[in-house]
């Protein structure tokens, strides 16, 4: 075999494949949400147990994303890449035929476990059959079908499962997963293996600690948190495995990850940015459905077309991003991102219940300008002072803290929102009087000949509208605070070096 840069065909078509693996892995975190309520009553599940389809993908794909770089070593990207999707295919296609939720909680496991190799073997994979040059557009492309995978989720979730049944949900994945493969195994390029020890150690202790948080942030507000022994078991779990996991990095021979990487302040800062990315993409989509759906009365559908303008601003700035990389200081361009995510959330915290759909597009619009910035900058930076050999392993590594930081951010807006639900409905309950009720309140209670117990009723129906729109304002200016408070980080990051055009990088072999 001889080694050298993919010619341009080869490498689009390798492009191609690696994006329709990204696809189905992105659509399927989101997707499944909206056929829940179908799930539980095909399979006779209760509202409680109903949520583990959703759990168990999460856990598992947690405990499995930092395995990746050791297992491409290992066996080969390509390989590794291959059985990742024939095995997601083959997961899709059971939780499809699954007849128990016993049946659909372990396979969606084994979605979870596949579906965790996808991203960032397409990461590393893009990084090096691009030349230095397009690197930037090829984060840019990786990027948009991140961002734009947990938008059209619920829309397409919710179009198949009204339309057909929410098994389509998962058989959607099939066609995809079935090209996918065919085109890897024919275009895309071996890479070269490396065999290293596995810390077995090193991996149960990072196991133990993510499984042990995505339960805990998962199943946190269900079991009102520290209220219960299971949240006090994980927080406890996870903080004694996450301090021994950092502790046997340091000192072990051959960790798990290699020390050299989290040396490089640019790829240490790059997760941190990350885990704020995660936070305000999937955050953000936790608070906007709901509250288009519950408060302004849109259809699944409706309210999945009024987020998709978030989508298209994302898109529009991944373009741009991947120009200006290399003509300006990529700090320059994060902190743009994240101030125009700042912006859209001030726009956001200033909603009124009764207003239209403008401010909602507009708002969508401008955050998306924002995420795209943040999201291609990021992660050019994070990985532009690395050595090669690390990037599957540090691609990983970002994807795991943008999992982990939507996972926080769900978690704390929706304890915030609950929190924020009750207070303002004391504080309002507090200034009703007989005195003080709405005057259209008595002549509707007259005009339908309702019992004087209806009035109560609809000021209580009333002041929980009020009391939920006003939570979810609330939760808009906190993440508002949290994208100001994180931009002056920024300033620790490095400028990237520039690379000449045509430098060579990794090679990669051509069978």
């Amino acid at each position: 075999m001889t080694e050298q840069v993919l010619d341009p065909t080869r490498r689009n078509l390798v492009t191609v494949a690696v994006m329709l693996a990204v696809l189905i892995q992105v659509l399927d975190t989101t997707i499944a949400n909206v056929a829940l309520p179908h799930m539980q009553a095909s399979l006779g599940a209760t509202q409680e147990s109903v949520n583990w389809v959703l759990t168990s993908y999460i856990v598992a794909s947690a405990i499995a994303i930092p395995i990746s770089g050791w297992l491409a070593d290992k066996i080969g990207r390509k390989r590794l890449l291959i059985l990742a999707v024939i095995g997601f295919t083959i997961a899709s296609l059971l939780c499809a035929i699954a007849q128990s939720l016993t049946e659909m909680v372990i396979f969606r496991a084994i979605q979870g476990v596949t579906g965790a190799f996808l991203v960032p073997l397409a990461q590393a994979t893009l990084f090096d059959i691009n030349p230095p040059e397009r690197h930037a557009r090829a984060m840019a492309l990786i990027g948009g079908g991140i961002m734009i995978g947990p938008i059209l989720g619920p829309v397409l979730g919710g179009w198949l499962t009204d339309s057909f049944n929410w098994r389509w949900v998962f058989l959607v994945n099939l066609p995809v997963g079935a090209i996918a493969t065919l085109m890897l195994i024919r275009y895309m390029p071996k890479s070269a293996l490396a065999p290293r020890k596995f810390d077995i150690f090193g991996f149960t202790l990072l196991g133990v600690a993510l499984g042990s948080l995505q339960m805990m942030l998962d199943r946190g507000q269900q079991l009102d948190w520290f209220q219960s022994w299971e949240i006090w078991i994980e927080g406890g779990l996870f903080v004694g495995a996450a301090w021994m996991f950092v502790t046997h990095t340091l000192t072990a021979r051959e960790p798990l990850f290699e020390r050299g990487m989290f040396a490089d302040r640019n790829f240490a800062l790059g997760m941190f940015f990350m885990v704020v990315t995660g936070l305000l993409l999937l955050a953000g989509l936790a608070l906007l459905p709901p509250l288009l759906q519950r408060l302004y009365g849109h259809s699944v559908f409706q309210s999945g077309l009024l987020t998709m303008p978030r989508g298209i601003g994302t898109l529009i700035t991944m373009v741009l991003a991947g120009r200006l990389i290399g003509k300006i200081d990529l700090r320059i361009l994060i902190a743009a991102g994240m101030g125009l995510m700042a912006w859209s959330l001030h726009i956001m915290s200033g909603f009124a219940i009764d207003m239209g759909s403008r401010l909602i597009v507009i708002s969508g619009i401008i955050q998306g300008l924002g995420l795209g910035l943040m999201f291609v900058t990021v992660q050019s930076l994070a990985f532009a002072t690395l050595v090669p050999r690390l990037r599957t392993a540090a691609a990983s590594l970002l994807n795991l803290s943008r999992n982990i930081g939507g996972s926080i951010g769900i978690s704390v807006v929706t304890a915030l929102l609950a929190r924020n639900v009750q207070q303002s409905h004391a504080d309002m309950a507090g200034h009703i009087t007989d005195q003080t009720l709405p005057p259209i309140t008595g002549a509707v209670v007259s005009q339908l000949g309702l019992p004087a117990e209806a009035a109560t009723a609809l000021v209580n129906a009333e002041i929980n509208r009020q009391a939920a729109f006003i939570a979810y304002v609330d939760d808009f200016y906190f993440m508002m605070w949290v994208t100001l408070a994180a931009i002056p980080l920024v300033l620790l990051l490095r400028p990237a070096k520039k690379q000449e055009p045509g430098e060579l990088h990794d090679a990669v072999a051509i069978d």
